[in-house]
Parts: C-alpha cells; sequence; structure tokens
C-alpha cells in the first residue's frame, strides 16, 4: 500500500509530501495520522534544518475528507479525534527551530490552508487557489486557522474568508500576503526544493530564536519583548555558528553554519 505521508531527510532538508493524489489529498484519518507520525520523527532527527512540505498531484490539500465525516457513526467524536491528530503533528512543527517551507499547487482549502497559513515560507503556483471552505458546510476552523490567519492577512480579510466564502487566486494571496510568492506551476517543485536547500544551509538556532520571537510577538508588551529579543540574541552569540559566521565577515568569506 502507498504511504499517504512520506518523509525523508536528505542534506538538511526534512520533506514531507502529502501522497494522496487520487483524493485531492483530502485529510482522511489515515492520511492525518501518517502526518503526524512523519512529523514527529523528522522533528525528533537532530539532522533537521528546515521542513519542505509538499504535496504530490494537482491539488494541495483540499481539506477534510467529508466523505468519510458522513460515514462515521459519530461524526463529532470523529472530528475531535481527527483534528486532535493533526494537531499534535503541526506542534510538532511549529516548536521546532527549522523553519517549515510551503510548495502549494492547486486548490489549498479547509485545513489545507491552514497548513499555507503556518509555513514561514510559502511559494504558491500560478494556478493555485486558496479557500476557508469550513462554513460552507456549517463548521468551524482547525488546524490553527484562527489563530494564523489573522496573524498572517489580517482580522478583517480572515473574516471576508470565513463569513463570504471567498476563494483567493494566486495573485490575490500574494496580495495578501498569505503566501510569499508566485511561481510558475512548472517551476515550483524546483524552485521549493532550491529555498528549502538554502535554509538548510543557514544558522538552524538563530532561525529558531527569530521563529520563537514572532510567536511570542502579539502576546507581550514591547518592554517584555525587547528583554526578550536581547536574552535571544545574547543566547545567539553564544552558538557555534554565530562565532562561524563573524569568523566568515572577518575574513571576508562565506559562512558554513553547522547549524548549531
Amino acid at each position: 500500500m502507498t504511504d499517504l505521508v512520506t518523509g525523508t531527510l536528505a542534506d538538511g532538508v526534512a520533506t514531507i509530501t502529502l501522497n494522496r493524489p487520487e483524493g485531492h489529498n483530502a485529510m482522511s484519518w489515515g492520511l492525518v495520522d501518517a502526518f503526524s507520525t512523519v512529523a514527529q520523527r523528522l522533528a525528533g532527527d537532530p539532522g533537521t534544518r528546515v521542513f519542505l512540505l509538499r504535496a504530490e498531484g494537482k491539488n494541495f490539500c483540499v481539506g477534510g475528507d467529508i466523505r468519510a465525516f458522513a460515514d462515521e457513526a459519530d461524526p463529532s467524536d470523529f472530528l475531535r479525534r481527527l483534528a486532535g491528530r493533526l494537531h499534535e503533528g503541526l506542534k510538532f512543527l511549529f516548536d521546532h527551530p527549522a523553519p517549515l517551507v510551503v510548495a502549494a499547487q492547486g486548490a489549498s482549502a479547509g485545513a489545507g490552508l491552514s497548513l499555507v497559513a503556518g509555513g514561514d515560507v510559502v511559494l504558491a503556483g500560478r494556478s493555485s487557489n486558496f479557500s476557508m471552505a469550513y462554513t460552507g458546510i456549517g463548521l468551524t476552523a482547525d488546524g490553527g486557522a484562527t489563530w494564523l490567519l489573522p496573524r498572517v492577512i489580517g482580522l478583517r480579510r480572515t473574516q471576508e474568508l470565513a463569513y463570504l466564502g471567498r476563494r483567493l487566486n494566486a495573485e490575490e494571496a500574494a496580495d495578501y500576503g498569505l503566501v510569499t510568492r508566485i511561481v510558475d506551476d512548472a517551476a515550483l517543485a524546483d524552485e521549493a526544493q532550491a529555498v528549502a536547500a538554502k535554509i538548510a544551509a543557514g544558522p538552524t538556532a538563530a532561525y529558531g530564536g527569530v521563529k520563537r520571537l514572532l510567536a511570542a510577538s502579539y502576546g507581550a508588551d514591547f518592554a517584555a519583548h525587547l528583554d526578550a529579543e536581547a536574552e535571544a540574541i545574547a543566547t545567539a552569540m553564544a552558538s557555534a555558528d554565530a562565532a562561524e559566521g563573524l569568523a566568515a565577515f572577518l575574513g571576508r568569506r562565506p559562512p558554513v553554519f553547522a547549524g548549531r
């Protein structure tokens, strides 16, 4: 049986691939469970320096597998368990110092949109589109959407997506700040790999410090956040990568970071 989600690690790039193309990578229990298992495994590998989340097939992820919901004896309990398992995997990615690169083609809807919103760098195929979709079938959002989207695109735009069911094309998603930039469909995979490789060669611990500071910025007052920045930069200064960065700068050569 084909793995619904695959995970590989090469040269610091931990690649997570949604691999249910015939089902448009809809989130069945099997896919969600495999996603969280792969995320945990790769997050626990000391060689991981960047995550690359991609998908096989025409669409990145169309959200939950609605047909599977309808087949359950207790759909409410099933969705509670499904969302909980998905969130376990997302926490491993969020808590890890390595940035998350997302390559999104075709449709990203529902939890698929949540995966996009959680990326640190998001590349979108030129023909891609993005929608919340949940309220169209009478559901609320999961996957961190109501926490991530107001931070990424703003409250008013999030409300529009949620209440009016608006679908964004790639240009609109870039204008909203949902995606980092648009890439020609045929170049998406190669460009995402190149971006991930560049990040994997960087100072992973410092990236993790920036990632934590950004996540905490909305919940801290300015003075407290300044203190957190001072502590973070002092911690970074004690790292091997900072020593290499300074030596490279003074020696007028490119740095070779080890990720620690």
